[in-house]
């Protein structure tokens, strides 16, 4: 007689949490472009706000930890688009928490910075939204259509409601986003501590790849990544970070590059291979997603009707951490380039 294996149980979330299968977030947020594209094109193009560099170099997360950074970070993405209802209100408070101590004074512009405000909030959090959807275009189907994209920005802006952001900031169209990064554009700076840090985020094997792939494979990776990243870039930001490049090496590395996603996006078995070499995180998360398993409960809720239900909002909590700050009180800032054990979004 054989032995009698157990048969494998699959992830199943508690139910659809705010956007469901339905939704255009899942639709364009689940395509294998967002893994390293996307996620890639957003953290470079950030490197030029700042307020958000100050952060990301007193915190000197990101070098010494590039890929428990990108993990963690493809995490708390993954939760807010994909999780259940309870996954997604605890990372948002758990993200709060860790930008709560993310205060400081910009060097650059000797102003202050401080993780948590609604603009810098607003900067990133537009900076996802739209290169995820641009990635998608790019190297994915293409365009949405217009429902759809117009479906896609009201969405982006439920998603704000997880953070500091007032939903009535966000742009619903892309003339408005594209007028917001216009309106954004003199905010930036190309400092040389803006363009080591882009340079080092588009050395994508070191963030993306396990380390024990082989040395050939892992620059390969990168070359071809960096490229189709900077493909995605317009000429002025490129000539702010200083990464130029021919228009027909854009080319080439499009070229390249759509068909292997194109590939890897017709086998959720190749997806969740790659996903478990690259964000093994955010498995958990994605993976009932990309397999279709429907949740125990298919119901989609509202952020209003969550924090009616379990509240304070983002919104609240800054409020209070602020009233807090002006007592000379709340969480002390982290020091600089600090080790400490960071807090889970699971």
């Amino acid at each position: 007689m054989g032995v009698v294996r157990p048969r494998r149980t699959e992830a199943q979330h508690a139910d659809h949490g705010f956007f469901g299968p339905g939704s255009v977030t899942w639709k364009v947020w689940s395509y294998p472009t967002s893994l390293a594209l996307g996620f890639l094109r957003a953290v470079v193009v950030e490197e030029l706000d700042p307020f958000l560099l100050a952060s990301v170099e007193q915190s000197g997360q990101v070098v010494a930890r590039p890929r428990l950074r990108y993990d963690r970070t493809m995490q708390y993405f993954a939760t807010i688009k994909f999780g259940d209802t309870a996954s997604v209100l605890a990372a948002a408070d758990t993200l709060m928490k860790i930008h709560a101590r993310a205060v400081g004074t910009d060097p650059v512009t000797g102003r202050q910075y401080d993780a948590n405000d609604p603009d810098s909030q607003l900067w990133i959090h537009l900076t996802a939204w739209h290169s995820i959807l641009y990635t998608y275009e790019v190297f994915g189907p293409g365009k949405l259509p217009a429902a759809e994209e117009a479906q896609y920005w009201e969405e982006c802006a439920r998603a704000a409601e997880f953070q500091t952001i007032d939903p009535a900031d966000v742009p619903r169209t892309r003339d408005g986003i594209r007028a917001y990064f216009a309106s954004y554009r003199p905010r930036l700076i190309a400092s040389e501590n803006a363009q080591r840090m882009m340079d080092f985020l588009l050395d994508a094997d070191a963030i993306v790849l396990p380390p024990e792939l082989p040395a050939p494979l892992r620059r390969l990776f990168t070359a071809v990544t960096r490229r189709a990243v900077v493909a995605t870039l317009p000429r002025w930001m490129r000539r702010l970070g200083g990464t130029p490049q021919p228009r027909v090496v854009d080319a080439l590395a499009i070229a390249v590059t759509r068909p292997v996603i194109r590939l890897v996006a017709c086998s959720t078995a190749l997806q969740l291979a790659v996903l478990r070499a690259a964000s093994p995180r955010t498995v958990p998360v994605l993976e009932p997603v990309l397999r279709g398993t429907p949740a125990r409960r298919p119901v989609v809720s509202t952020p209003a009707e969550a924090y009616a239900a379990h509240g304070p909002t983002p919104r609240e909590q800054y409020t209070a951490l602020l009233e807090a700050r002006a007592r000379r009180q709340g969480p002390e800032p982290y020091p600089a380039r600090h080790r400490e054990p960071l807090l889970d979004f699971a």
